[in-house]
């Protein structure tokens, strides 16, 4: 490969990152958040009153998911609330 190509196909791959950056910005898509332990309690205590999963991912400002994940890796149960 020649320098030539080789700085082409860099500047290709730096472009394509920054399309990426840039398409995700415009769909809205956002960073992920990590869970606090503020979050874990809230959704046991909300878990634990057999609130709809919607209601318990809006509370929490997370997708229902991102809600349902979190309760199956932590082993509280959301029944099959939908």
């Amino acid at each position: 490969m020649t320098a030539t190509a080789a700085k082409k196909a860099t500047a290709g791959k730096a472009a394509t990152t920054v399309k990426t950056a840039a398409a995700a910005k415009k769909t809205g898509a956002s960073k992920r958040r990590g869970w606090t332990k503020d979050d874990v309690k809230e959704l046991k205590a909300l878990a634990k009153q057999k609130l709809p999963t919607a209601k318990i991912a809006k509370a929490l400002k997370r997708t229902e998911g991102a809600t349902r994940q979190k309760a199956y890796s932590l082993g509280v149960s959301l029944d099959s609330r939908r």
